[in-house]
């Protein structure tokens, strides 16, 4: 019998919840019609339809932030860095409210059936690429010409890495599937396996690969941005171990005899243990000496790379999905302008959020000398937030925006009104978009680059600088850099000392506050924060507290500002909700699936 390539067609291509983009992005010829035999060719030595395959399973992968509720909201709109402008129970409310179950489980979060999807098509490319001729070769990282494909099954094991990651971040241990692509009639009922060892199964598979993979700078970047690379591999790894590290599986654990949901050996040794591995791991991406930060954190997301020399080597691994387009900017740009001007304004950033971010001395606002004015809350702050965020009076299409009550770029509403909608913080996001400050309205938005950057270089400061705070009994010179580095590169003032606004001695708790905000602030909208908070184990806090705007009132040519309280959480935020519960459907086909702890 011909065993076909896809045996779960149906999930394919009515279940596309894992990317919304179209396999013919990819794909020249409909590959749900082709067999393995037909895909991985002996006789094909170029490797055609082999490459065809592997661009569709990059397919699968998310392609922008913006996937929820049809592709107008964000995963940091579910954390307390922001809110949706939308109304009714959309996915992100829903997401941000605990309303789901075993059996209402949320699509465009990466579920459970899409992820295996991903790793079974992916274990399918491992499994057989090998039979392909592939006669070109490329030079490795340790300098022998190896075979093409050998380089195009390590692109698949890293996908399928990247996926289990995805997968125990969400649930914890997982069912590990190996190399063999199941087909039908042969026993899938797989057990779940450890936390740990799913953890090493992925660290494995990354040393593994490192070497037979693409390395920096990739050749053709115009064409091959995409790939990942060994820093992609490392960088991946220092994520993983770093996430593994953490309070929810490591020390903290509420649960910890269930092998399922983390590690159960507890004792400190092993927990500093892991919390020394993972900043091993980023030290590595570190000492590649290929990655470092553009000089402007405005453009990190809008300088990509190209096959010139002044290509951002910030970037580590990015989707290339997106032709030039304007959505980030539409989706998510200010109310209140026309025509090709015009934003919905979908996510409104926090008061949280805008209070995280420190003066531009690199004082907190709460800091006695901060020089922080109440009356003037957005004056003389860290860059970043004007990079991140709009405020009142930011300039936009030539235009100082009004986001005070009444203002061009914050209406008020009618009650009765059901298709009007207005800022509920009166912020909007800024992040991702590109330079529109001094346009013309009417010429309104043009066409920029949007790819999804899964991984860059600042983040691996901010996990090396996480982890090793956490290895070492009190902050060292190698943390303190990190910090730093960044805070010079957003624009804050060194000071007379040097510290960007750090305090000379500060205490391990001191300096974990700083690195959980300066990641905070850095990588808002990222997809970070929403897992941060999870995996910190302070969800239970920061999702039970209420979330607040400002109410900014123009009376003659004075502005007041107010807090108000835009979100109220109605129900407390339960321990089983740091992981998720593992769908109905996949209990009950599968005898030996354990469900997760409180979603029974």
């Amino acid at each position: 019998m011909k065993r076909y390539f896809y045996l779960l067609v149906a999930v394919l291509f009515s279940g596309m919840l894992l990317s919304s983009c179209s396999s013919s992005d990819y794909e020249s010829v409909p590959l749900q019609n082709i067999s393995n035999e037909q895909a991985f060719d002996k006789l094909d030595s170029l490797g055609v339809k082999a490459k065809d395959v592997l661009n569709f399973i990059y397919g699968f992968l998310p392609k922008s932030q913006n996937r929820f509720d049809g592709n107008t909201n964000l995963l940091d709109c579910a954390s307390d860095d922001g809110v949706t402008i939308q109304t009714g129970s959309t996915e992100i409310f829903r997401l941000a409210t605990g309303a789901y179950s075993a059996t209402s489980i949320l699509g465009s979060d990466m579920r459970w059936s899409n992820l295996y999807t991903l790793i079974r098509i992916s274990s399918n490319f491992v499994s057989n690429i090998g039979v392909v001729p592939v006669k070109d070769t490329v030079l490795s990282v340790k300098g022998v010409r190896l075979s093409q494909k050998v380089f195009w099954k390590s692109e698949a094991r890293f996908i399928r890495a990247l996926a289990y990651f995805e997968l125990i971040k969400r649930y914890g241990g997982v069912p590990l599937m190996g190399n063999h692509a199941r087909v039908l009639g042969e026993n899938v009922e797989i057990p779940r396996s450890s936390f740990e060892d799913c953890v090493n199964y992925i660290v494995t598979e990354c040393d593994q690969m490192k070497d037979s993979i693409w390395t920096n700078p990739i050749a053709a970047p115009s064409v091959n941005a995409h790939k990942p690379t060994v820093g992609a591999v490392l960088a991946l790894k220092a994520r993983v171990l770093l996430y593994a590290a953490s309070p929810l599986f490591n020390e903290k654990r509420s649960t910890l005899t269930n092998p399922l949901t983390g590690y159960t050996d507890v004792s400190p040794n092993s927990v500093k243990a892991r919390w020394k591995k993972a900043a091993d791991a980023a030290q590595a991406v570190i000492n590649l000496n290929n990655y470092s930060l553009l000089s402007s954190f405005k453009h990190v997301f809008t300088t990509l790379v190209d096959d010139s020399k002044e290509a951002n080597k910030e970037l580590i691994f990015q989707m290339q999905f997106e032709k030039t387009n304007t959505s980030i900017e539409t989706t998510f740009g200010p109310l209140g302008f026309s025509n090709n001007a015009k934003g919905n304004g979908n996510a409104n950033p926090t008061q949280e959020l805008v209070d995280a971010f420190p003066m531009n001395n690199g004082k907190a606002i709460g800091e006695a000398d901060s020089g922080y004015d109440p009356s003037n809350p957005y004056d003389k702050r860290d860059p970043r937030l004007g990079y991140t965020v709009f405020c009142n009076g930011a300039l936009w299409f030539n235009t100082p925006l009004q986001l005070y009550r009444g203002g061009l770029n914050n209406p008020i509403v009618s009650s009765t009104s059901v298709n009007k909608v207005t800022t509920k913080t009166s912020y909007y996001m800024r992040k991702f978009m590109g330079d529109f400050e001094t346009a013309a309205s009417t010429t309104g938005y043009v066409a920029q680059w949007h790819d999804m950057i899964y991984l860059r270089y600042a983040e691996v400061l901010l996990n090396y600088a996480e982890a090793a705070n956490e290895y070492y009994d009190a902050p060292t010179d190698s943390i303190r850099l990190m910090i730093t580095s960044l805070r010079k590169r957003a624009g804050i003032e060194a000071g007379t000392d040097g510290l960007y606004g750090l305090k000379a001695n500060l205490t391990k708790a001191e300096m974990r506050d700083i690195i959980r905000n300066e990641r905070r602030i850095e990588l808002a909208f990222e997809e970070h924060r929403y897992w941060d908070i999870r995996r910190w184990m302070i969800a239970e806090t920061v999702l039970t507290e209420p979330l607040h705007g400002k109410v900014i009132i123009k009376e003659g040519g004075a502005l007041s500002y107010s807090d108000i309280v835009v979100y109220t959480p109605y129900k407390i935020y339960s321990k089983k909700m740091y992981l998720y519960p593992i769908s109905y459907d996949e209990v009950i086909k599968n005898s030996q699936m354990v469900q997760n702890p409180g979603w029974e």
